[in-house]
């Protein structure tokens, strides 16, 4: 079988799932840029670049990071709204797996049963999962691939996510750290940050605290 290049789409209306293709998960210490297994140090400064590079780049956390089910959730989180700032990246929350018809709040939340609709909205080209559950997620970037032509990041904690342009293995705190690491040596080298400015909205239970922009 020939190898399955995992690309930015739009593929299709039912893109094939990266497995069914032939493509594998990397081992411990490895990572995958679309479809091919890499050195993880090569995968930090390919996703460096591809933020950097990026107009609309965008963090989703999921339920993993985004609720503080404990002291490492709590430590990642705050990690993660670093790796934010430093980028810089926007952050739309996927706050539960709940599908929410008949629409949902674009501008302010991404659901993994339509994530299409807020990369629509907001014109996001580079994405970054983190937190996300392995099931929820695949169905995600399935349909990402499928419909647009966002380049997913997936910084899975467990074994990686075949269906994203490229994937991390095994991330934790270390790693949201290192990859924050790694875009700061690039801008120390002359690398600029292509993104549009932005106002990062800020809600609290009653509704907005800060709004979009």
């Amino acid at each position: 079988m020939s190898h399955y290049e995992v690309k930015a789409g739009p593929e299709a209306f039912l893109p094939p799932a990266a497995a069914s293709m032939g493509n594998v998960l990397p081992d411990p210490g490895e990572a995958h840029i679309g479809g091919e297994i890499v050195p993880e140090d090569e995968a930090y400064d390919k996703a460096a670049r591809m933020i950097l590079g990026a107009k609309v780049p965008t963090i989703f956390p999921g339920p993993l990071v985004l609720w503080k089910l404990n002291e490492h959730s709590n430590a990642k989180a705050k990690a993660i709204r670093e790796l934010a700032l430093e980028a810089p990246m926007r952050i739309i929350p996927m706050a539960d797996y709940r599908p929410k018809y008949p629409k949902i709040e674009a501008a302010v939340e991404i659901n993994p049963n339509h994530p299409n609709l807020t990369i629509w909205h907001n014109k996001i080209d580079v994405c970054i999962f983190i937190g996300v559950h392995c099931h929820m997620a695949n169905l995600s970037l399935k349909i990402i691939r499928g419909g647009t032509s966002c380049y997913t990041i997936a910084m899975c904690a467990m074994a990686g996510h075949e269906d994203a342009c490229l994937s991390f293995r095994d991330a934790d705190l270390t790693m949201v750290n290192k990859l924050k690491a790694t875009i700061q040596k690039l801008k120390s080298e002359g690398v600029k940050s292509q993104a549009v400015p932005f106002t990062q909205f800020v809600m609290n239970r009653s509704g907005f605290v800060v709004e979009p922009s």
